[in-house]
């Protein structure tokens, strides 16, 4: 059995050139592995996360295989991994605070009505090179940390609220770094509060230590 056909039975691929450029498909067949392996108890959602984020950031073919070689395939028609289309997170009424290790996903619905939510997405694992937060606050603060080098385009509004996404080019998209993952902001305040920002000001997030 020659190489290639080694990496076709041990990964989700059907080529053996690890010198070609993944596609987003190549990462997405990946996580589909990874989610399955997650769910099956074969990872631990430490080893999930890890592998998650290696595969949406790795570059060739070759990148990819190492994350799956000791995971069972999964069938082509299963989602494309955990978490990794959309999340929502809520607080109604409540105070909530997602941060540390988690997966967001391409469409992250974040809802805040009568309460407060405290998201920190510096340490998630972003499923892609382009994500798109719907930020909606009703009456509640919503407050997002995002990565330091994300670059963020604000497509929100805002009905007798404030919003403030800092660091706003004029063309209304952050200045990041040219590898860093795009971040798109939809969605709108009413009579709320919404802040999304690179700071990370005690007040934004009271579990670290002063």
């Amino acid at each position: 059995m020659g190489y290639c056909e080694r990496v076709s039975s041990l990964t989700p691929f059907e080529s053996g050139d690890i010198a070609q450029r993944a596609s987003d498909a190549d990462r997405d067949r990946v996580a589909a592995v990874l989610g399955e392996a997650l769910a099956t108890g074969r990872l631990t959602s430490v080893e999930h996360a890890d592998r998650l984020e290696a595969a949406y950031t790795a570059v060739t073919v070759g990148d990819l295989l190492p994350l799956t070689r000791d995971l069972p395939d999964v069938s082509r028609a299963s989602s494309p991994g955990l978490g990794a289309e959309q999340q929502a997170v809520t607080a109604v009424f409540s105070k909530v605070i997602r941060g540390g290790r988690w997966v967001a996903g391409r469409h992250t619905t974040l809802r805040s009505t009568f309460g407060a939510l405290i998201i920190d997405l510096s340490d998630a694992v972003l499923p892609g090179r382009e994500i798109t937060l719907e930020v909606n606050s009703f009456c509640g603060k919503l407050i997002v940390r995002v990565p330091g080098n994300a670059r963020v385009v604000d497509e929100g509004g805002a009905i007798f609220s404030k919003r403030h996404v800092s660091g706003g080019a004029p063309d209304g998209e952050q200045a990041g770094e040219p590898g860093g993952p795009l971040i798109r902001v939809t969605g709108r305040a009413v009579f709320g509060k919404v802040v999304v920002s690179r700071a990370a000001a005690d007040w934004h997030w009271p579990w670290r230590a002063h």
